[in-house]
């Protein structure tokens, strides 16, 4: 009776000392979850004044205002404050984590961002709003672009012809 009731208290301190960990894994878990909830708390908000930031910096540049000027530069000393950093691409290779390539462009370099089209930003370490980006692109061989009777346009013409 003894050696039964001995492997009982074993298993019962077992099952114990499992959901005791379960229960300290939780807590663990619950507190890493309310870090990032503070740290990416104001997101949405961010994400929505970047908007506005982006109106105000295209002001700024046609307006050649100081106070505008000034305005914008508080206004970027407010978010990088908060921990918003803009995300630097210009002479970069493509990355498609942080850029979004809307067109691609004639280039010495393959890859590389050649012009910024819209900035993007991260909040700490995470992307809120990839830049928009054109990329380099080596073209080796001109003549088949510039030439419009290519093989292939030949036979996309071909195929039309046979369709008619």
């Amino acid at each position: 009776m003894t050696k039964k009731l001995q492997q009982e208290i074993e298993e019962w301190k077992g099952k114990y000392f499992r959901a005791l960990a379960d229960y300290q894994n939780l807590e663990k878990r619950v507190k890493v979850q309310e870090k990032e909830l503070v740290k990416y708390a104001s997101e949405k908000i961010i994400h929505e004044l970047l908007a506005v930031l982006d109106t105000f910096e295209q002001a700024e540049e046609h307006l050649k205002d100081p106070g505008l000027t000034l305005g914008v530069k508080s206004f970027w000393e407010v978010l990088v404050k908060h921990g918003v950093v803009k995300i630097e691409v210009l002479g970069k290779k493509f990355n498609p984590h942080e850029m979004e390539c809307v067109e691609v462009v004639e280039s010495e370099k393959e890859d590389d961002v050649i012009e910024e089209v819209r900035a993007g930003y991260k909040l700490e370490d995470k992307v809120i709003r990839v830049a928009q980006v054109k990329v380099g692109k080596k073209i080796e061989n001109k003549s088949k672009i510039q030439n419009p009777k290519s093989e292939t346009n030949l036979n996309y013409q071909n195929t039309n012809d046979q369709n008619r």
